[in-house]
């Protein structure tokens, strides 16, 4: 069994991001996408318009400072590697948590698994599909859906 992070949010957050489950240096490193070829840092630069710190504290704060909530929608499974196709015996994390401390505008699912995961565990819910970040996620990959967090934030 692997487990996922704690989330990151506060009462500021108005955006909540869902992974999946961290990658195995993600899992390494002790904090979300650490992967270096992962896009999602650079892909959260460009819609809040600021460069992420290189630092796991800074990053953490900066998300804050951005009014993000970051977490994997998947509490617990089994997964050899890295690739979301792999995952088994999952167990959803705990979303409610942030949903009643932060004035969420909007959840994003960041990817296919983290997608349908979320809509199979809280069906009540309303979930915006983006396009993995993951380095194995190479084909047809494009920036433009994540721009759409934009206009949530405010």
């Amino acid at each position: 069994m692997i487990y996922s992070f704690e989330p990151i949010y506060d009462e500021r957050c108005r955006v909540l991001i869902l992974g999946s489950m961290a990658s195995v240096k993600s899992l390494e490193k002790g904090f979300y996408y650490m992967h270096p070829r992962n896009r999602f840092w650079n892909t959260i630069s460009t819609v809040v318009g600021s460069p992420a710190p290189d630092d796991i504290a800074g990053k953490r704060q900066w998300l804050l400072d951005n009014n993000i909530a970051l977490m994997d929608i998947i509490y617990s499974c089994n997964r050899k590697g890295s690739l979301d196709s792999d995952i088994t015996d999952v167990v959803p994390n705990d979303i409610e948590q942030v949903l009643n401390a932060a004035d969420i505008k909007g959840i994003f699912c960041n990817g296919r698994k983290s997608f349908d995961t979320a809509k199979k565990a809280y069906p009540h819910l309303t979930f915006n599909y983006l396009p993995s970040t993951s380095p194995a996620n190479a084909g047809g990959w494009d920036i433009a859906p994540w721009l759409m967090i934009k206009d949530k934030l405010r």
